[in-house]
C-alpha cells in the first residue's frame, strides 16, 4: 500500500511552500514600484545633469516621466504649434537604453525572488506571478504616461525669423505626450521580454516539467549573451568615468552615462564585429556620442559609420576589435562551460550563433535613433536661427546579423574545445 499524506499534513507543507515563496500582490506592487522607481531616479539624475531640472512651467516631472515611458519601449510623440500661416514638424524614436537596463535589473530580480530554491514551477503559478505583476504594471504605467506631456515656447531670438514671427504672431511651440493605449502594449512586450530572458538566465529559477529538457540549451546561451552585454556595459562605465574625472564636462558625461551608455558601448559591439551603420547629423541638435561619431555622421547626405570611417578620424577605435576578440570569445567559453559535458564542440557552435544573432538584432532594434525637428513660416523652412535639425542612425542590418553569425559560429567552437577540460557542476569525475 502506497503511503498517504493527511490532509492537515498536506495543507501544513501548502502554508509554509506559500510562505517560502510569496506570489501576493503586495509582492508584485514591490516588484513593480521598485523597478520604475529605480528607473525614475536614473532618468531625473540624467536629466538634471544635462540641464533638464531649468526648464521652464515646472516641466521636469513631465520630462522624467517621458524619459521613463521611452525607456521601456512607450510612445511619446512630438508636436508643434507656429500659428495659422507657419508649421512645426518634430518627430523622436529613441530608447533611453541606461533606464531601460536598471528597470530590467530591478524587474527581473523582484520577479526571481519569490522563486527561489526551488527545481520545478507549476504552470499556473508562474503565470499566476507574472500576471499580477503585468497588470499592477499596466495601471502605474498608465498613471505615467498620463504624466508625460508637456508644451514649451521656443523663442526665435532677434533675427529675421524673430521680427517676422513677432509681425505675424506666430511664436512657435513644441511639446510632447505619450500615446497611452500604444505606450501600454509596447510596455507588457518590454516586460514579457524581461520576465522571460530573467527565467532564461537564472539557474536558480523554476521552470515547469514540460520545459526543463529546454534549459540545457537555452540558459548557458541566455548567460553568456547577458554576460557579454553588461560587460561591454561596465567597461563603458569605467572609461566614462575616467573622462569625466580627467577631461572636465563632467556634468555633460554623467548626463550620457544615465540617460545613454548603453546605447554607446552596444553600438561599438556591434562595431567591433565589423558591422556597419548608416546615418546623419544636421542643425544644432546631436547625438550624446564621442566626437569622433559625431565627426562622420555630420555630413550633408547620409554617412556610414564603421571602423575604417571611424579609423579616418581615430585610430584608436581599432581597439573596439580587440575587446571583441577577448569578450566575445571568453562568452562562449562560459556557455560552453555551464552547458552539460556530454555536448560537442559543434552545438556550442550553434548555440553561440543563434544566441550572437538574436542579441546583436535586439541591440540593432534597440540602439536605432531616429529625431527631427523642422519650423517653416509661409512655407519657407528654417528662418535663420538653425531652429531645424535631423539625427538619424541606423543599422545595415543583414550584414550585421551575418557577422553575428560567423562570430558566433568560430566563438562557440572555440569555446567547446577550451571547455571540454572544466569540471561541470554535479558532474562526477571517473574514479571519484
Amino acid at each position: 500500500m502506497s503511503e498517504q499524506t493527511p490532509p492537515r499534513r498536506a495543507g501544513t507543507q501548502r502554508a509554509e511552500q506559500g510562505r517560502r515563496a510569496p506570489h501576493g500582490w503586495p509582492h508584485a506592487l514591490a516588484a513593480v514600484l521598485a523597478s520604475l522607481a529605480a528607473m525614475a531616479v536614473v532618468a531625473g539624475l540624467g536629466l538634471w545633469a544635462a540641464g533638464a531640472a531649468d526648464l521652464p512651467g515646472g516641466a521636469f516631472p513631465s520630462v522624467v516621466a517621458a524619459v521613463v515611458v521611452m525607456a521601456v519601449g512607450g510612445s511619446v510623440g512630438l508636436s508643434g504649434d507656429a500659428g495659422m500661416i507657419a508649421e512645426t514638424d518634430a518627430g523622436l524614436s529613441v530608447l533611453p537604453l541606461s533606464v531601460s537596463l536598471v528597470g530590467a535589473l530591478v524587474a527581473a530580480a523582484g520577479f526571481l525572488r519569490p522563486l527561489r530554491h526551488r527545481a520545478v514551477a507549476d504552470v499556473r503559478e508562474l503565470v499566476g506571478w507574472a500576471a499580477r505583476i503585468a497588470v499592477l504594471w499596466v495601471l502605474l504605467l498608465t498613471g505615467l504616461g498620463l504624466l508625460a506631456r508637456h508644451r514649451f515656447a521656443i523663442a526665435l531670438g532677434d533675427g529675421p525669423a524673430g521680427e517676422i514671427g513677432d509681425l505675424l504672431d506666430s511664436s512657435p511651440e513644441v511639446g510632447f505626450r505619450t500615446d497611452v493605449p500604444l505606450t501600454l502594449v509596447f510596455g507588457l512586450l518590454w516586460l514579457a521580454g524581461v520576465l522571460v530572458v530573467a527565467l532564461s538566465v537564472s539557474r536558480g529559477a523554476p521552470l515547469p516539467a514540460r520545459l526543463l529538457r529546454f534549459q540545457e540549451s537555452v540558459r548557458p546561451a541566455a548567460y553568456a549573451m547577458v554576460f557579454l552585454l553588461m560587460s561591454y556595459a561596465a567597461l563603458g562605465l569605467a572609461a566614462g568615468l575616467v573622462v569625466a574625472a580627467t577631461r572636465g564636462h563632467a556634468a555633460e558625461t554623467f548626463a550620457v552615462l544615465l540617460l545613454g551608455l548603453p546605447n554607446l558601448v552596444w553600438l561599438a559591439f556591434t562595431l567591433g564585429l565589423g558591422a556597419s551603420w548608416e546615418g546623419r547629423v544636421d542643425g544644432p541638435f546631436g547625438l550624446p556620442m564621442p566626437r569622433v561619431l559625431d565627426e562622420v555622421l555630420r555630413t550633408p547626405a547620409d554617412s556610414t559609420l564603421s571602423l575604417r570611417t571611424l579609423a579616418e578620424h581615430d585610430g584608436r577605435v581599432w581597439w573596439l576589435l580587440v575587446v571583441a576578440a577577448v569578450l566575445v570569445p571568453t562568452a562562449a567559453f562560459l556557455m560552453a562551460a555551464r552547458s552539460p559535458a556530454r555536448m560537442r564542440a559543434w552545438q556550442h557552435a550553434v548555440h553561440m550563433a543563434v544566441a550572437l544573432a538574436l542579441t546583436v538584432l535586439a541591440v540593432c532594434l534597440l540602439a536605432g535613433v531616429s529625431a527631427h525637428y523642422g519650423l517653416s513660416l509661409l512655407g519657407i523652412g528654417d528662418l535663420g536661427g538653425g531652429l531645424s535639425g535631423l539625427v538619424e542612425l541606423r543599422p545595415h542590418l543583414w550584414k550585421t546579423l551575418l557577422l553575428a553569425v560567423a562570430w558566433g559560429l568560430v566563438s562557440g567552437f572555440l569555446g567547446g574545445v577550451l571547455a571540454r577540460r572544466v569540471h561541470r557542476r554535479g558532474e562526477v569525475r571517473p574514479g571519484a
